[in-house]
């Protein structure tokens, strides 16, 4: 419910803020695109602070409450920003001279975008991780039901954020922004009294330690042991047993890839042991289990890149994409107009309805027809992920050129064409997160131990806020290229004065490099993800070998 909520709060944003920027605070063409990809990125960076303060100190439960409160408190500062003239400059229309806002209104806004994105790093990387904890993945019906579980969770918010979205967003645009604002802000206290009501009946797991602390460790150690060799040290690996208090600690097996990462754990000298048969300096010496973590996570980069590929793709849509519809034909009859915000629905409603159909439909007539529990595999979805991501930014760009020479035929700055030819793209991108983002975040999840969840959710928003800053830099390297010829693709405050659509087609030649990445490359990360042996800690020497 909580996630919910500040999806709410974030995507009703995301949805409209491009709207908002230009329409209140007279913003425009690459600083527009610049806030708001870098707003969007930075929500997604803040998760790996909100992992390693999880994990450290505070736990899932309490990093998730506290970062509803700032979602809270970011949510209360836009609508001041909606409520109080001051706080915003002058409202003009796009033919006029608008003046921009001020500097310390900028600060304000930027303020409350920065308590949003900091509720999000408390809350998305431990959302999701700490609704698995609830979960035995110890057994195939566990993973299996973690697997829905990762379905139906975007399922049950998108269903919730369409419903919303469509009312939020239209009272936003044609009604107020005041309170379109204050509604996920309400959302949002409710979020956290139905959350607070629930403690009693979760499955609230300690705070085991920063596995991100751990990874700088390992490396200052292997370096400093850089002149150790590996092969000749190898019965001197320090491999302690994992104590019976944390019987929920999953110890990995010993393996032989980054070998050089074992430095960190050879004890090349007594010394460096206390009377406990403990590190003295955590620095100069790891454990087997801290190494093998940092293996874990370099085994999963390459599958995580490709992540960033396809949402490269997937964020222009909020940017861009709005952009694009607010220079459409938006009357649908003669007394209503579709909200450019609208068109993000369409995103929503692709994903909604794919993964109903494939948990509805898809599994249990493959099941009924084979006797078996018939999933797609994870390269699979992954696969069409990176297609439907080429796709989108194809059509985006066919459909920008049709538009554009419209509206220059026309001699208006709207474009003659109706806004619904923007639905192909929008839905596209919807699918790109039905298949690419859904096997991606369960490939993080399946890969690491249970104690390790939380990094898992990090990592993950950490390839959206990538695909962010990454989507800001092609623009801005693209407005500079293309300035010097007289001729930008994109950046100005007219798109019918860009060639937009060569700057899609290009996004479109990345992705077919990302396609061709990921069969001849990455793909063989997935595959061997699936026969990754570890073994859990039961209670005090007893272990047992699990598949994951």
């Amino acid at each position: 419910g909580n996630e919910t909520f500040e999806k709410l709060a974030s995507m009703s944003l995301i949805a409209n803020i491009a709207v908002y920027l230009k329409t209140k605070y007279n913003l425009d063409g690459i600083l527009l695109v610049n806030v708001v990809t870098i707003w969007s990125g930075s929500s997604s960076l803040t998760a790996i602070a909100g992992a390693i303060i999880s994990d450290t100190y505070l736990g899932r439960f309490r990093t998730l409450f506290y970062g509803s409160i700032a979602s809270l408190l970011g949510m209360a500062t836009m609508t001041l920003t909606a409520g109080v003239p001051q706080l915003r400059p002058t409202t003009c229309n796009e033919e006029s001279d608008c003046p921009g806002p001020q500097k310390w209104q900028l600060g304000f806004l930027l303020s409350g975008l920065a308590l949003l994105a900091i509720g999000a790093g408390g809350i998305r990387p431990c959302n999701i991780a700490f609704g698995a904890d609830q979960f035995d993945t110890t057994t195939k019906k566990g993973r299996a039901q973690l697997e829905s579980f990762f379905n139906w969770w975007y399922f049950s918010f998108t269903l919730a954020l369409v419903v919303a979205l469509t009312v939020v967003v239209y009272i936003q645009t044609n009604v107020s922004w005041v309170l379109g604002f204050a509604i996920p802000t309400a959302c949002l206290v409710l979020s956290i009294g139905i959350f607070l009501i629930g403690k009693n009946t979760y499955i609230i797991l300690k705070p085991q330690g920063s596995v991100f602390v751990d990874m700088a460790k390992v490396i200052t150690a292997a370096f400093r042991k850089r002149n150790v060799d590996v092969r000749s040290a190898s019965e001197q690996l320090y491999d302690p047993p994992i104590k019976e208090s944390d019987s929920q600690t999953t110890k990995l097996t010993h393996t032989n890839k980054f070998r050089c990462l074992d430095k960190a754990a050879i004890n090349t000298d007594s010394s460096e042991l206390d009377d406990e048969g403990k590190p003295k300096n955590g620095w100069r010496l790891c454990t087997l289990q801290q190494v093998e973590q940092l293996k874990l996570l370099l085994g999963m980069v390459p599958v995580w890149l490709t992540g960033i590929g396809c949402f490269v793709a997937m964020d222009q849509q909020n940017t861009i994409g709005i952009l694009q519809a607010i220079q459409m034909n938006k009357s649908v009859g003669s007394h209503f107009k579709i909200p450019p915000g609208w068109m993000g629905l369409s995103s929503m409603i692709a994903l909604s309805i794919w993964i109903f159909i494939y948990e509805r439909i898809y599994i249990p007539r493959a099941k009924k027809m084979t006797g078996k529990d018939k999933r797609m595999t994870m390269t699979q979805r992954i696969n069409i992920g990176i297609v439907m991501a080429i796709l989108c930014s194809l059509v985006a760009g066919i459909v920008e050129k049709h538009r554009r020479e419209a509206a220059l035929r026309n001699g208006s700055f709207e474009s003659p064409l109706s806004i619904t030819l923007l639905l192909p793209q929008f839905a596209l991108s919807g699918l790109i997160e039905a298949f690419a983002a859904v096997a991606i975040m369960e490939f993080l999840t399946t890969q690491l131990p249970e104690t390790m969840r939380t990094v898992s959710g990090a990592i993950f928003f950490l390839s959206l806020s990538a695909a962010s800053y990454l989507n800001s830099l092609f623009v801005n390297i693209i407005y500079s290229l293309t300035l010097k010829n007289g001729k930008p693709w994109l950046g100005g405050k007219d798109l019918n004065k860009d060639t937009l659509e060569y700057f899609y087609f290009l996004i479109a030649g990345l992705g077919v490099v990302n396609f061709t990445y990921f069969n001849f490359f990455a793909s063989r990360y997935v595959l061997n993800s699936t026969s990754k042996r570890i073994s859990k800690c039961e209670s005090g020497d007893e272990e047992k070998e699990l598949e994951v």
